[in-house]
């Protein structure tokens, strides 16, 4: 049974950083898009970033360019989030979802895709960021 989990949440001051960490079991993760999404309290869920499975491409939304960097360790199954220059507006649950299909292309649509909404899911870690 494939099991996603993320890690490395907390809280952090204004301008700070986190990195969040993503594992994958038991799949082979280096055939697969992966990416991350969060949510606030009272608002939908948000897509942030993607990275293809052989890591060539990559998509950030523009909430978050220039201060997030994603990035992948396919020999460790692991996914990771860098998170600089943080603000109140990113607290939220971060989510890290691998695709249900292989050797997808990352992409803007990457996040509507059904092989995303319908992908391996982790619980989530959460992010408070004060002011």
């Amino acid at each position: 049974q494939v099991e996603v989990k993320e890690s490395g949440g907390g809280l952090v001051q204004t301008g700070g950083s986190l990195t969040l960490s993503c594992s994958a079991s038991e799949l082979t993760f280096g055939r697969y898009t992966v990416g991350w999404f969060r949510q606030a309290p009272g608002k939908g869920r948000e897509g942030l970033s993607c990275i293809s499975w052989s890591g060539s491409s990559k998509y950030y939304a523009d909430s978050i360019k220039g201060r997030f960097t994603i990035s992948r360790d396919n020999a460790k199954s692991t996914l990771y989030l860098q998170m600089n220059n943080l603000e109140p507006g990113d607290t939220a649950m971060y989510f890290c979802v691998v695709e249900r299909a292989a050797y997808e292309e990352c992409r803007g649509s990457w996040f509507d895709s059904k092989f995303v909404t319908q992908g391996f899911w982790g619980p989530g870690t959460q992010v408070t960021v004060s002011s």
